[in-house]
């Protein structure tokens, strides 16, 4: 390809003293205060049967650190490995056994923190390091939390944390994660609805695991995300019902909540929930029982999804513990009769990285089906939003960053690569794979560029299929899902403190440890960091 046709982003990391250069270099010892991803031109094609290696950016390279044959050093029966359940001694069908093998496990979001310290593990008499990646498991029983012991041996490389919580209950299915430097606790999401919610662990191991569900409720959670303040923002993912006439499509039925805790160094002392409401000229925009298809194609669906509109934001309290108590809640239905405003799956959300914590950004995954009678106007395909959290009453506003096509769905996961340059990575799911013969992608956005006329994201990740999912592919039979999702994408210096929180400093990406990961969920379930080339 002609230097000439090659599409490049470029944006500037505020880095005092770093040196300009037109590709990272690996071996610089200054920062660059200009990095070029080279964009892949094309997302990789679903083909039955064949296997299709990843496509990175030619400046970046991806490094496998952890995978999912990967024995936990402390495993069980029931949790042997890193990506899989104990319930089958096969990893891969057999030929005398082609329908089963054992049951992927899909680590999820992945969280990073440097302890000079250290940490304790499995074996009292071994130096763990300073480098930890932690995450969630979103498949399989029980549910579990894992670390990727960064500087230790293979031996040593991965242990489990937990599979129950303090009252004996097995775990539930995790997805999303964050470090609370206010708690010092890691805080996991559940998008299991009213088996979902929020629990928090300490980083002993074994780990000693907390529901939250009587404080931050039961829902379909999934990203988790503090400010400076120790208020904690969860952004929800549940599936709304089909409408009559749109039966590819669904009804908004997710909200994005915020939780103001009582005591910021103690979650368990309680608080307040509420959730986001937005108010469309002289009214809130809010969920209609029995009328999908009034809320799927509806005015308000439109206008919210509308480039160059803003809308006036409040945070309607649903649910308080000094006057509700501390039992489990449905915090899904206490936000619709709170009169918040339902989303289109959100799934994930990010402060920007400006130090102010006034503005975050949240993406919808939408319907992920190319039938979807609401189409690219009504959100079908997903946006990304842009929050501003306003002053200390409550009011904000809130306006569309970029909406999705069926080339550019499925947003899931998110992270910061520097103040303005934000990447998005898709779970479009195998039904819409098939549909546009094409797998995942991950896409690169300007929070300062216009995309209303016709801009696109940039395309530095086109996920390939590795062996295992493409045997997942060929047979329903074996339970697994047949592609590659890209999660977990996670970039941080891994300080613990305050100053460490995303969004209090711009990323100065593999510079000052400054470090990148994703997981390629299903087959393999393997975790990679990504270096420059």
């Amino acid at each position: 390809m002609h230097t000439a046709h090659r599409r490049r982003i470029v944006w500037t990391a505020l880095v005092a003293g770093a040196a300009c250069a037109a590709v990272l270099s690996a071996q610089s010892a200054a920062y660059s205060d200009r990095i070029a991803f080279t964009a892949v031109p094309s997302a990789n094609p679903k083909a039955p049967g064949v296997v299709v290696p990843d496509q990175l950016s030619p400046e970046l390279r991806e490094v496998a650190v952890a995978q999912g044959a990967h024995r936990l050093e402390n495993g069980t029966a029931a949790v042997p490995y890193y990506g899989y359940d104990g319930d089958n001694p096969n990893l891969v069908p057999l030929p005398s056994d082609p329908t089963h093998e054992a049951h992927k496990t899909e680590p999820d979001k992945n969280t990073y923190l440097v302890v000079d310290d250290g940490l304790p593990g499995a074996d009292p008499g071994y130096d763990y390091g300073t480098h930890f990646l932690f995450q969630g498991h979103e498949s399989g029983t029980p549910g579990y939390l894992t670390r990727i012991n960064l500087d230790a041996d293979a031996a040593h490389r991965m242990t489990l944390l937990a599979t129950q919580d303090t009252d004996g209950h097995d775990l539930p299915d995790i997805d999303g994660s964050t470090w609370d430097p206010f708690a010092h606790r890691l805080l996991f999401t559940s998008e299991g609805s009213l088996g979902g919610g929020v629990w928090q662990a300490d980083l002993g191991v074994p780990a000693t695991v907390q529901r939250l569900t009587g404080i931050i409720g039961q829902g379909g959670y999934e990203g988790i995300q503090n400010d400076d303040n120790g208020n904690v923002y969860i952004v929800e993912d549940s599936g709304g019902v089909v409408g009559a006439l749109s039966p590819h499509a669904k009804q908004p039925n997710s909200f994005v909540y915020r939780l103001v805790p009582t005591e910021r160094r103690d979650l368990t002392k309680g608080g307040v929930l509420q959730a986001l409401q937005v108010i469309n000229g002289d009214h809130p925009v809010t969920f209609h029982a029995g009328q999908a298809d009034a809320d799927i194609l509806g005015p308000d669906t439109l206008a919210l999804r509308t480039y160059g509109s803003s809308f006036a934001t409040h945070w309607v309290t649903v649910h308080d513990t000094a006057v509700d108590g501390t039992a489990p809640f449905n915090a899904n239905a206490a936000a619709k009769a709170g009169g918040a405003t339902p989303f289109k799956r959100p799934e994930n959300g990010q402060f920007r990285p400006d130090g102010q914590f006034g503005t975050f950004y949240f993406d919808e995954t939408g319907d992920t089906d190319a039938r979807s009678e609401a189409g690219s106007a009504a959100g079908g395909f997903g946006s990304v939003f842009k929050l501003e959290i306003g002053d200390k009453s409550g009011a904000g506003s809130l306006s569309l960053l970029y909406r999705g096509d069926v080339a550019h769905t499925g947003f899931d996961n998110v992270t910061f690569l520097s103040r303005n340059i934000v990447a998005f990575v898709e779970d479009a799911g195998d039904t819409l794979h098939t549909q546009r013969n094409a797998l995942d992608s991950g896409w690169l956005l300007d929070v300062t560029a216009d995309y209303s006329h016709g801009r696109q994201p940039v395309r530095f990740l086109a996920q390939g299929r590795d062996t295992s999912a493409t045997i997942d592919s060929s047979s329903s039979a074996l339970g697994n899902e047949g592609d590659n999702e890209i999660t977990g994408i996670h970039a941080s210096d891994g300080d613990p403190t305050a100053r460490g929180l995303l969004g209090a400093r711009p990323p100065s990406l593999f510079h000052d440890g400054w470090r990148l990961f994703y997981t390629r969920q299903h087959g393999d379930n393997i975790t990679f960091e990504i270096i420059p080339a």
